[in-house]
């Protein structure tokens, strides 16, 4: 039995559906996705415009999302956004997805605390490149809410972002307690212009192309 009731809790959803993780420690996996509403941040090559203003989600009571993971007919959870952890009815969320049992996963774009978020939950969190337009916004303090099962992803769109980057990595050691993952930016970066950076530096880090875009999936 869930821990939580949550009946009276209500988040903004954009959208609820089933697909392959196309990023993050657990890329080609069947998920269930939870898309939240509203976002802090306004990167000039979001994916997902259309989850960055909170009044175009639509308000869902907890159970109702619940009721469609148990009829989802898979055990992984992708909790994203827009940022999800704006709302505050997510942490109930990610807790009563726990108690059923879900392996839950949660997409972050670093800017705002990993402290309340459950440790059961798998964490992949952004830092924000200079192309971004957000790199003064991280919060380098969530370093400290990260394991060896969460991940780091950069998302590289040109030479100078991924400067940035691999001073962030080697700089700060992120590949010691982390996983890191580099994403080239879709349409801007090429993956093989990328791997071949990583492969000249020999720099401990995961290339990651975003699986579901190549595959044309939600």
């Amino acid at each position: 039995m869930p821990l939580i009731s949550g009946d009276k809790i209500r988040l903004k959803i954009s959208e609820l559906f089933v697909s392959l993780q196309g990023e993050g420690p657990a890329a080609g996996y069947p998920a269930f996705f939870v898309r939240l509403s509203g976002c802090n941040l306004s990167c000039c090559w979001c994916d997902t415009p259309h989850a960055r203003q909170p009044e175009t989600g639509q308000e869902m009571e907890m159970p109702k999302i619940i009721n469609r993971f148990r009829k989802s007919g898979v055990s992984q959870v992708l909790i994203t956004g827009g940022e999800p952890l704006l709302q505050e009815g997510v942490y109930a969320l990610m807790e009563e997805l726990l108690a059923l049992g879900a392996q839950v996963f949660l997409e972050t774009n670093g800017s705002l605390s990993l402290k309340r978020v459950p440790s059961e939950v798998t964490k992949v969190m952004d830092l924000k490149p200079p192309s971004s337009g957000m790199s003064k916004y991280m919060l380098y303090e969530n370093l400290r809410y990260l394991s060896h099962r969460d991940q780091i992803k950069f998302v590289i769109a040109d030479e100078e972002d991924y400067r940035w980057a691999k001073e962030k990595v080697l700089g700060l050691g992120l590949n010691y307690f982390t996983e890191v993952s580099f994403s080239p930016a879709w349409g801007l970066m090429s993956p093989e212009k990328l791997a071949k950076m990583i492969l000249r530096d020999r720099l401990p880090v995961r290339l990651q192309l975003q699986l579901h875009k190549i595959l044309k999936l939600p």
